[in-house]
């Protein structure tokens, strides 16, 4: 696809500034900070049989309704508080998915609590570097491989949930745990 004479990865809406700017600023750079990497796990969760543009363009009513992804002040929500949630248009009002980034942000405090840095243990499925491939296709790339797997497994042992290996892949390539920006893409080396 090419763009003002750009290359960039066809999955990207051209026509769609916010998809552009994901792609372009945050779609597969290494991200190592601990709350956003469960912000963006969360996220990808919540896109689980949606498009990632309808997340994206909700992203922001997320982080207000979520307290900006802090897991201490969501796990203090209650079931009447999840009521509300359901009432809100600016996140998906499934009940299963706004639970379950209370449940993940139980699992998240869990883990601080036993010691474990949350960016460290995710992370560590891909060996603590991003893993750098040369697609050429976007049908060469995979929706989920070994090391989502086995994220998936480690993190629905803690509770997480809306977890699965695809989910896991789509953010593992989200955060740059794997740079699957294409060959032909502008933003590949950049990635590097």
């Amino acid at each position: 696809m090419t763009l003002q004479n750009r290359s960039i990865c066809p999955w990207v809406t051209a026509s769609d500034k916010t998809y552009l700017d994901y792609h372009d600023q945050e779609w597969g750079k290494p991200g190592f900070d601990s709350i956003e990497l469960f912000e963006k796990l969360c996220l990808d969760g919540q896109q689980a049989g949606l498009s990632w543009i309808t997340i994206l363009k909700k992203k922001q009513g997320y982080h207000d309704a979520f307290f900006k992804f802090d897991p201490y002040k969501i796990v203090t929500l209650t079931e009447m508080d999840v009521l509300d949630l359901l009432e809100n248009p600016n996140i998906i009002r499934n009940k299963l998915k706004v639970n379950s980034i209370i449940k993940n942000a139980k699992g998240y405090i869990a883990m601080e609590k036993e010691g474990i840095n949350f960016s460290e243990f995710l992370w560590s499925f891909v060996g603590g570097a991003p893993i750098q491939n040369n697609y050429v296709l976007s049908e060469e790339v995979p929706t989920q491989n070994h090391q989502s797997l086995a994220m998936s497994k480690a993190l629905k042992k803690r509770g997480f949930t809306f977890v699965g290996p695809t989910v896991c892949y789509a953010f593992m390539e989200a955060v740059g745990m794997f740079n699957n920006h294409l060959l032909s893409c502008d933003i590949h080396k950049e990635c590097c």
